[in-house]
């Protein structure tokens, strides 16, 4: 976060990403490999992808644009036809053409809005490694599932809400607080701030049995980022 004190400065308006479009204009403005003030164009390829990091970070609702994007253009704004900001470019693909992502303009305002509060992004975890798996047929029919998938406990962290649920290595969590959990990413993506400390329900299949856990997830911690 930076405050700059240049009252001539004019800021740029936000546009709200929940109501992007694929096939929109998008236009990228950076300095790739240094060359100032470079614009390039395209459009909205996709909207909601999730991308990891280098360092392994999930991030969430990504906007897909093939308006070229190269190093030095991160951090840059990708706007809109009315010139408002709809993301904040951030990676590309190499070596493909054409697939580059940014974080999108509702998701940047929500983090600056946490940074500014609290200095750092708060979430939640219930303290277990995980993997998705997919969830046998025969219990699929037996309990009427929907979903295929979900995500095998294969590490409980001592001394973590899911240690003192009784969850176990083994177990499959298929649903949090009602809603199906399908994968790793989707697990995490429900773990936000808002759910520090809140008594919530894991739904997990164990061998044939299927179990609703009562469990209070805890604030994520520096060091704890292998854990969901």
């Amino acid at each position: 976060m930076l405050r700059v004190y240049a009252p001539n400065l004019t800021p740029v308006k936000f546009a709200d990403s929940s109501r992007l479009r694929v096939g929109q204009l998008a236009i990228a403005i950076g300095s790739p490999y240094g060359f100032e003030a470079t614009v390039t164009a395209g459009v909205v390829s996709a909207l909601g992808r999730s991308l990891r990091s280098q360092t392994g970070r999930l991030m969430d609702d990504i906007i897909q644009t093939d308006a070229a994007l190269n190093p030095g253009n991160s951090g840059g704004p990708l706007v809109n036809s009315s010139g408002e900001v709809i993301g904040v470019n951030t990676a590309v693909i190499l070596p493909a053409q054409g697939i580059c992502f940014a974080i999108a303009s509702n998701t940047a305002q929500l983090i600056a809005g946490w940074l500014v509060r609290d200095g750092r992004v708060r979430r939640s975890h219930v303290g277990i490694g995980g993997q998705t798996t997919p969830i046998h047929a025969r219990l699929r029919r037996h309990y009427r599932l929907t979903q295929d998938r979900g995500v095998l406990i294969v590490g409980v962290e001592p001394g973590s809400p899911a240690r003192l649920t009784g969850l176990r290595e083994g177990d499959v969590i298929i649903g949090f607080k009602g809603q199906p959990v399908t994968s790793v990413d989707e697990l995490l993506r429900k773990l936000v701030a808002a759910e520090i400390g809140v008594a919530s329900t894991l739904t997990v299949l164990r061998q044939t049995e299927k179990l609703d856990i009562r469990i209070v997830p805890q604030e994520l911690l520096r060091g704890e980022e292998w854990m969901n």
